[in-house]
């Protein structure tokens, strides 16, 4: 037990290592953790660790979809409404779709319905992989928040995918109107159950007395209350998941003070690192052919009749389709676009040129979900029978996650930087924005203090004088002062008054980067944290 113990804390410490080795020669660090899996997989003694598919479901699954949602920006993704969808679902299905037909033709033992499980776990990239991939590079804005976006919907639509023909090969049958109707479910009922938690927790913040220890704990335990209570009721928990975070985080300045946000950001930011590094890093102990998890997949295969070499080229072949698949889709969409905006207003009407769709249908990389959907195939159907090519689809599914990090991790950076991507005026300057929200927020105190002055406690009459003058010094000069001398309780209701300002201004204006907005809520959340230690 207590080597055991010692070995956790162990892959703890070569997290840190290799994100700070990633970080220095500027490499993703999911596949120098993935590399590292593989190696420490060949040190003999090393305790045999599986991966049980419930691990990523339940346990890491949710707070990585929950954080991924609550820090995603909604005007963003409904900027980007059109091309997130369509990736998230329609591509995931093109893909599945062109991959059962593939895997039928040329794949001993393979019907349709194993084409299509094989095919729906195979068939949501990680954007884990390339947004630590593009830390190194500068992109536009807008690639970060499609492959964000992506992300939160193409796990919920690949897993239905799986459902559905999991049902199929177990049953031997395919009723449509069936599937059609789990399908509908699957995704009104995640997105009612997680709507329904989250206005459940709001609801808590608003009138228990909790602490920013006690919000911290009800952000965690959220997203495990909306996965575990959809997948109760047949519904799709990502989906849950998605919806509520998104819905708490458009609403968290309105529930949440200054102490919860800040100490919820600090947690979760190292919270989701650690968790991101655990996953990756026991990925690579079990991709390894030779050791862990693997034996059991070649024997199976090997009973089957398949030989390693063969199964590690069909492995290759389905890696080549799904990066050709993402590849048309993703010049399709361009193509789509323009075409469709003649008749409808899209987000960006402009052509860039060959390059924006090329970066990103090549961060198609799988990862994660992928894993854990595969390990979690049933060993025998209903009817009792061993599951057929059980061990087939697990390690295709390794084949094909390793070769696209791998390849496609690789290369993406250089491709970046060697193609010169345009630069998109999606926003105002940042100089201009921050000029209009500093005078807004001057405007707004200045408009509060005049309202409220016969109403505010204030003992002498120059606190009053000088919070008027700070704001009219931010209207002439746009500077920022802090400020010392006036009363602490009015000033923290100022800063409330701040952070609504800012919150309407973001929801309202189109042209405003979210990015810049939340820097100067994050100022005013300190700043009123400064004031409880004065």
């Amino acid at each position: 037990m207590i080597f055991e113990m010692l070995f956790i804390i162990s892959l703890v410490v070569i997290i840190c290592m290799l994100t700070m080795l990633a970080n220095k020669i500027k490499i993703a660090y999911p596949i120098l953790l993935v590399l590292a899996g593989l190696a420490l997989s060949l040190v003999p003694g090393v305790p045999h660790i599986k991966v049980e598919p419930e691990w990523i479901f339940i346990i890491f699954l949710p707070p990585l979809l929950f954080e991924a949602a609550y820090s995603a920006s909604w005007k963003e993704l409904w900027k980007w409404r059109r091309i997130i969808l369509s990736f998230a679902f329609l591509v995931v299905f093109i893909t599945a779709c062109v991959v059962a037909l593939v895997a039928n033709a040329i794949l001993p033992g393979f019907s349709i319905a194993l084409g299509f499980l094989l095919g729906g776990i195979v068939s949501p990239p990680d954007a884990v992989s390339a947004q630590a991939i593009m830390r190194f590079v500068k992109v536009p804005k807008r690639f970060s928040s499609i492959l964000e976006g992506e992300s939160l919907f193409n796990d919920a639509s690949s897993l239905i995918i799986m459902r559905v023909a999991l049902v199929a090969v177990g049953t031997g049958q395919f009723v449509w109107y069936q599937a059609a109707g789990s399908f509908v479910w699957m995704i009104v009922g995640g997105l009612l159950v997680g709507l329904a938690v989250a206005w459940v927790m709001i609801k808590l913040h608003h009138y228990l007395p909790t602490d920013e220890k006690i919000d911290v704990v009800f952000t965690l335990i959220s997203p495990y209350i909306m996965y575990l209570a959809a997948e109760e009721v047949g519904a799709s928990g990502v989906i849950a998941v998605v919806s509520g975070g998104l819905y708490l985080s458009s609403r968290n300045i309105l529930f949440m003070d200054s102490s919860s946000r800040l100490s919820g950001w600090n947690f979760w930011h190292n919270f989701v690192f650690l968790l991101n590094g655990l996953v990756f890093l026991l990925n690579g102990l079990v991709f390894l052919l030779i050791g862990l998890d693997l034996p059991e997949v070649v024997a199976g295969m090997r009973e089957g009749g398949m030989s390693l070499s063969t199964a590690t080229w069909y492995g290759l072949l389905i890696s080549a389709v799904l990066i050709f698949i993402r590849m048309v889709c993703s010049y399709g969409a361009v193509m789509t676009t323009l075409f469709m905006r003649r008749f409808i207003k899209v987000a960006d009407p402009n052509y860039y040129g060959l390059h924006v769709p090329f970066v990103l249908g090549w961060s198609g990389m799988r990862g994660v979900v992928s894993l854990a959907a595969a390990l979690s195939i049933p060993m025998m159907t209903e009817a009792g029978v061993p599951f057929p090519e059980r061990s087939m689809i697990i390690y295709i599914t390794f084949v094909v996650i390793l070769v696209t990090l791998l390849l496609q991790g690789l290369t993406l950076p250089i491709l970046i930087e060697r193609m010169k991507l345009p630069a998109f005026n999606d926003y105002l300057p940042e100089q201009e924005t921050e000029s209009i929200i500093r005078k807004g927020l001057a405007d707004v105190s200045l408009r509060y203090l005049r309202e409220n002055e016969m109403c505010e406690l204030i003992s002498d009459s120059q606190h009053l004088q000088s919070m008027v003058s700070h704001w009219m010094t931010q209207l002439e000069e746009e500077g920022q002062t802090p400020l010392y001398d006036a009363s602490n309780e009015l000033y923290s209701n100022i800063l409330d008054q701040q952070r609504l300002y800012l919150y309407h201004l973001n929801k309202e204006h189109a042209n405003i980067n979210e990015d810049i907005v939340n820097r100067f809520i994050q100022r005013i959340d300190l700043e009123q944290e400064r004031l409880k230690y004065e």
